[in-house]
């Protein structure tokens, strides 16, 4: 290796000195300390399984369930029950873990203004109908209608930092029935707890996190929620600028409308109702597809950002249009984004009239970075391996995943503040911009300064055999059911 390679490798050009990684060990228990009066309950102080589950969740690479942690943590002769009653049963507060996650954003000086709060929701495939909340529905991963658990999220964004800072698990219709009555109980469903449908529970916390002071440059969105003309009113009413991804059947106006007068009858209130389209005056509404043909619409390139893989550049569109946003006309913009020669995608905005178009393009293509927040949740910190039935369970899990998340968030921004880069590194490379350090290279050093215990052959052994005795154990178990079923006494 040449002496001019060897120097492009040297830690300290890359803002990595050897001292600052030494102690990332060290910086993941004292941000655990931080949070130690959340896991308290009134009779005991759940911190310590608290601390074996984040390093659980931070230093294995699979398999991150109750019982594996414990014993990679804890060692073989943890059976992970400890654990499992701390996620499952233990009634430590979820909400407070979140809120002081928020709180820790909210009191960031780099990250108190200019955030962006994005909106989504992320389902997970389940074997079957036991687990809170499981049912038939959309799963998004799979383009298909499957048997799925369903979280919604609320992530924070700005520049080097994305995390999830608040979730609520959908819990279907049908989850409210007399006959779920038994398994709502069983498996703690909170009996205050009433349907509420995404959209919604999307608002209860926008409202939650605006209320304990977080604040935001916008509000992003999927169709789901953005062809929701209902939030989008909650939205601009509480002073929120949003983006919100519409479908492209979603009709506007391309000039104001005037509404029919609905009088009430004498002595009436007014009725609260949602204005049809028959309520509304010329012009007619169109949907927002047929735009893109028309001689007004112009398209303009846009370099949004650049990327490890390019500059991110695209034709974007941007007209004012009138909508119907819950039964009142609201002026929005559209912003329309060529993504390949055959695909569009539309949102609509209540950004100011004077709006640049590179603020509006930016803010369109803002939600990338909750896909990345719900990948690494999922691959990088075990959310998808989560398999607990209970409500609770997947609360706790929600608030640990987000504890992780924001843990090496804060790492990477705190570090990108405290050791500058080499200016000259990305000339000698030949990009533009150098790469920002990834989760997992931030598990990749924790892994490293604070290692899980490794098993000897022997514990290898003898963990196989476990495994071998249980299978075994639930095979014989099932073999005297069939037993039973077939030879009733």
């Amino acid at each position: 290796m040449s002496e001019q390679l060897g120097d492009v490798y040297a830690p300290q050009r890359w803002g990595l000195p050897a001292a600052v990684i030494a102690d990332l060990g060290d910086r993941l228990r004292r941000f655990w300390g931080r949070f130690r009066p959340c896991f308290k309950t009134r009779t005991r102080d759940g911190a310590a399984h608290a601390w074996t589950y984040l390093r659980g969740l931070l230093g294995l690479e699979t398999e991150r369930n109750f019982a594996n942690i414990a014993r990679r943590v804890n060692g073989l002769e943890d059976d992970g029950q400890s654990v499992q009653q701390f996620m499952s049963d233990s009634p430590w507060s979820a909400a407070a873990v979140m809120a002081q996650v928020q709180a820790e954003i909210a009191a960031t000086p780099e990250l108190r203004d200019g955030g962006v709060w994005l909106l989504d929701e992320s389902a997970d495939e389940k074997a079957g109908d036991q687990s809170a909340g499981a049912g038939r529905q959309h799963n998004g991963r799979l383009g298909k209608v499957e048997m799925s658990q369903v979280g919604v999220f609320l992530a924070f964004y700005k520049e080097r930092v994305w995390t999830w800072i608040d979730g609520e698990l959908f819990l279907p219709a049908h989850w409210f029935t007399e006959a779920m009555t038994a398994l709502r109980k069983r498996l703690g469903i909170p009996a205050a707890r009433t349907f509420a449908t995404k959209i919604e529970l999307g608002w209860q916390m926008i409202q939650r996190v605006q209320a304990r002071g977080l604040t935001c440059a916008a509000v992003a969105c999927d169709d789901l929620y953005g062809r929701s003309g209902w939030l989008r009113q909650q939205m601009a009413e509480a002073g929120l600028l949003y983006m919100a991804e519409v479908p492209e059947n979603t009709q506007v106006y391309l000039r104001q409308p005037e509404l029919y007068p609905q009088p009430p009858a004498l002595g009436d209130p007014p009725p609260v109702r949602l204005l049809r389209p028959q309520d509304v005056k010329t012009p007619t509404a169109i949907e927002v597809r047929q735009l893109l043909t028309a001689a007004e619409t112009r398209f303009q390139r846009i370099q949004v950002r650049s990327t490890e893989r390019g500059d991110l550049c695209n034709p974007f569109a941007m007209r004012r249009v009138w909508t119907l946003r819950n039964g009142q006309v609201a002026e929005e913009w559209l912003v329309i984004r060529q993504e390949d020669d055959q695909r569009y995608s539309y949102a609509l905005s209540n950004a100011a009239a004077d709006t640049s178009p590179v603020r509006l393009a930016w803010l369109k293509c803002v939600r990338h970075f909750v896909e990345r927040s719900n990948q690494e949740a999922k691959s990088e910190v075990g959310w998808d391996e989560f398999q607990a039935q209970k409500f609770r369970a997947w609360e706790h899990q929600l608030a640990l995943t987000i504890l992780a998340t924001w843990f090496i968030a804060q790492t990477k921004h705190e570090w990108a503040q405290a050791y500058e880069r080499d200016a000259a590194l990305a000339q000698e490379l030949q990009v533009d911009q150098l790469p920002a350090l990834s989760v997992a290279n931030v598990r990749e050093l924790l892994q490293a300064v604070l290692p899980l215990p490794q098993l000897s052959p022997q514990e290898a052994t003898r963990l196989v055999i476990q495994h071998l005795v249980k299978r075994a154990h639930s095979t014989a178990s099932r073999l005297r059911a069939q037993h039973r079923a077939r030879d009733p006494p």
